[in-house]
């Protein structure tokens, strides 16, 4: 059984209020709750208007220090909210990794969305990415599992694909790879990426309009490719097509073929290490189904 890594550290709750009453005493007596656990991230909301983030494994340090860094200029040109940070938590005996104070971002996860009633964010999130994806400026870290050379994926995708009970339609799924591996490369300047778009990370408002996009952990620079599989993780046909349509000319054929690329990357992900995490092998799954659908 394939599932989340394990924690490092456990986070609980009378530690976060510790953090909170020493280091931002005037939110001390704010309620505090546990309301995410992610692969890397646990997420608590503080008051109505704030949320505590820390990790919970090593390997994420350097995603949180990545977040204070780049999220205020993102927020600063993002037409949608952003958690931003207001408070650069430091380690102490209790916790010994920095920790973000951000702002609380409202809005309903699509993953818990029906996938019919996601259409009407396909517009503005499509402007998201366009306000998102600029020249990155020098120094902005390059993750190694997102924005990368498709081919550098390879080998995880063909191994995952071998697994044909988890996958019996991986000769359909091994064609999409070869066309999206044959696309030419991104030849641009690096982008800035969002790195994990998905819709565990894209909040929408009642009736489906999009109202936020939050963990920006894999936040880095490279192929803008990776943040359009969006398109097939998240939408299904018609508001796909209206999601690309929106972006119009400033994405290219080679451009959507290795993002269907990268969205197998992330399907097959997804589909492969959340047998514990029933709501994220969902996600996997309809991708797979779009994947396949064009």
């Amino acid at each position: 059984m394939a599932g989340m890594p394990p924690a490092t550290v456990e986070v609980r709750n009378a530690v976060v209020q510790r953090l909170v009453r020493d280091q931002r005493p005037d939110l001390g007596d704010c309620p505090l709750a546990r309301v995410a656990n992610g692969w890397d991230n646990v997420t608590f909301r503080l008051g109505d208007s704030l949320a505590v983030r820390l990790p919970r494994r090593a390997e994420a340090v350097q995603l949180i220090l990545h977040e204070q860094r780049y999220l205020p200029d993102i927020a600063r040109r993002s037409p949608v909210a952003v958690p931003v940070p207001v408070h650069a938590g430091r380690p102490t005996s209790d916790f010994p990794w920095p920790w973000s104070i951000v702002r609380w971002v409202p809005g309903a996860a699509a993953a818990d969305v029906a996938p019919a009633d996601r259409g009407p964010a396909a517009e503005s999130l499509a402007k998201f990415l366009l306000a998102l994806h600029m020249p990155a400026e020098p120094g902005v870290p390059v993750n190694p599992v997102r924005g990368v050379p498709l081919l550098e994926r390879d080998a995880a995708v063909v191994e995952r694909l071998r697994d044909r009970e988890r996958y019996p339609q991986a000769a359909a799924l091994n064609a999409v790879w070869a066309q999206a591996r044959a696309a030419k490369a991104w030849e641009g300047p690096p982008m800035m990426l969002h790195g994990d778009l998905h819709p565990g990370n894209v909040l929408l408002a009642d009736g489906g309009a999009l109202a936020g996009v939050i963990d920006f952990g894999d936040v880095g620079a490279g192929d803008p490719a990776v943040d359009l599989a969006v398109g097939w993780l998240m939408f299904d046909a018609g508001a796909r097509r209206r999601f690309m349509d929106a972006l119009g000319a400033a994405v290219d054929g080679d451009t959507w073929l290795r993002a269907r690329g990268w969205a197998l990357v992330l399907s097959t992900a997804l589909l492969s290490n959340s047998d514990d995490n029933p709501r994220m092998f969902s996600v996997g799954e309809f991708g797979i189904r779009q994947i396949l659908a064009g």
